[in-house]
């Protein structure tokens, strides 16, 4: 007769075994998460959230499919802040970073980063058992420290572009991509490509082949369209034999061949079977970018629609984005959702979502329960702070702003030194009507919104820089090396 402690070992041998493989199967259960993150595309540059002349059939499916965000908020007004909100999940006012350069004295306009020891959605993800995946436009690091690049924030496959510092060493100034910090590089070339976007997609598809099959992913598509800067591209569209300013044409050839890349990475997802199983959220880093170098009108696509202002601004055209969210089965698909919620919003959403512990530095709130059309949590407000760069040009007053959404209620401050513009959503979404003098309570508290609702950070001193100069005229540029003039 058999020993009954064999008996019982083997028993117990074959239960851990049956419960290993449930493990693994709950763990491929949970979905692959897919964030596309465009580049200073307006609120109604998509033609599901109204625009009439820029095609974007590919997007405009996917949000049949989706739940659609109509009160959805960006990190900040300019790329580098936003990005920093999302990657961190701490709202504009905690997050180190609020501008595109910070101010070091002596004249000096800097990037500042995230450095290495921040946490950020690439290490959440990765701790959580995903493989993680960065490809596109980062503009959170040191160049000269590979260590703060994407590759060092949690991305097990990271391919970046990158460019030099202005006061820094190392000369990035070719177009391509670095990948896994700069272990590599891929070099762009227009005439092979369509467009950055396109470059980009080709490689988020080698990470998609290569990936284990048995392990959820999530992958971060920083697209570079429809920024101002791309550079050239190939208008293989009809707007090339329009009457329309080059520019514009640009402009509208961007978006749509970025729709383009979209509709190519579904369609990825979708022959591997993956699609089923992932979650997809399409967003922009900010508002539509304005009367640029280049000679780019907003208001030629009405690409923010009646939002007042774009990029850089604190009014809505800067802060509020476009927001699809996929999820199929689990999303009522053409649903369209008002809840109010922003960038630093999505890390304890991912972490809802994917059974994670949310993480202790995030003041963002899950709203799963908006997608799952659940009961929600929702702010008491919503803030921002904006530093703009004193090296490009003159800011008499500070180069300071803030603002501050309560419910309907608006708030905007350009200067610690002038008024609270107070406007009400519900009836003037355009914020075309200051009513602050009617509502001294609620302006109030505003300003203790404004001056508590804060913390400082190196760079970006409260209330601004005061210059009535641009600090890049007492500089001399010798060989891409800047020197200050005496």
């Amino acid at each position: 007769m058999m020993n009954i402690h064999k008996i019982n070992f083997c028993f117990l041998s074959i239960l851990l075994l049956v419960l290993a493989a449930a493990c693994q199967r709950e763990t491929t259960k949970r979905p692959n998460i897919v964030l596309l993150l465009a580049d200073d595309l307006g609120h109604h540059e998509l033609g599901a959230y109204g625009q009439q002349v820029i095609q974007t059939p590919h997007l405009d499916a996917l949000a049949a499919k989706s739940m659609r965000f109509t009160n959805f908020y960006a990190g900040n007004s300019v790329c580098s802040p936003s990005r920093a909100v999302l990657l961190t999940g701490k709202s504009a006012t905690r997050v180190p970073i609020r501008g595109n350069a910070g101010f070091f004295g002596d004249d000096k306009w800097e990037g500042v980063y995230l450095d290495a020891d921040t946490f950020t959605l690439g290490e959440m993800f990765k701790a959580a058992n995903y493989q993680t995946a960065f490809v596109g436009k980062w503009h959170l690091d040191d160049p000269d420290t590979p260590a703060t690049w994407a590759f060092g924030h949690g991305f097990d496959f990271a391919a970046q572009e990158q460019w030099s510092a202005r006061f820094g060493k190392r000369d990035f100034n070719k177009p391509g991509l670095w990948v896994n910090g700069d272990q590599n590089y891929i070099p762009y070339d227009f005439k092979e490509h369509d467009c950055k976007d396109a470059f980009y997609t080709d490689t988020a598809f080698e990470f998609l082949d290569q990936r284990e099959q048995d392990k959820p992913f999530f992958l971060f598509m920083s697209y570079r369209a429809p920024h101002s800067f791309e550079g050239p591209i190939r208008d293989t569209l009809s707007y090339a034999k329009t009457d329309w300013p080059k520019v514009e044409q640009a402009q509208a050839a961007k978006v749509t061949l970025q729709d383009q890349q979209v509709g190519r990475l579904l369609d990825k997802l979708a022959s591997t079977g993956e699609l089923d199983n992932t979650i997809v959220l399409y967003t922009s880093d900010n508002g539509a970018h304005f009367l640029d170098n280049n000679g780019h009108d907003l208001e030629f696509f009405n690409s923010n629609g009646n939002l007042r202002g774009g990029k850089r601004d604190l009014y809505e055209g800067g802060l509020r984005v476009p927001l699809l969210v996929y999820w199929k089965d689990k999303i009522a698909a053409g649903s369209t959702s008002d809840h109010i919620s922003a960038f630093h919003d999505l890390m304890p959403t991912f972490a809802d979502i994917i059974q994670t512990e949310k993480p202790a530095q995030t003041n963002g709130i899950s709203f799963l329960p908006t997608l799952l059309n659940k009961a929600q949590e929702k702010h008491g407000f919503l803030n921002w702070e904006l530093q703009l760069s004193g090296w490009f040009q003159i800011i008499s007053n500070g180069g300071f702003r803030q603002a501050a959404r309560m419910d309907k209620w608006k708030a905007v401050r350009y200067g610690i030194d002038s008024d609270i513009e107070l406007y009400d959503l519900s009836t003037d979404e355009s914020e075309s009507q200051d009513i602050a003098a009617d509502h001294p309570a609620i302006v109030q508290q505003f300003d203790e919104i404004f001056e508590n609702e804060r913390d400082n950070t190196a760079g970006f001193p409260y209330g601004g820089v005061k210059q009535d100069y641009k600090s890049q005229d007492k500089y001399t540029n010798k060989n891409g090396n800047f020197e200050k003039i005496n």
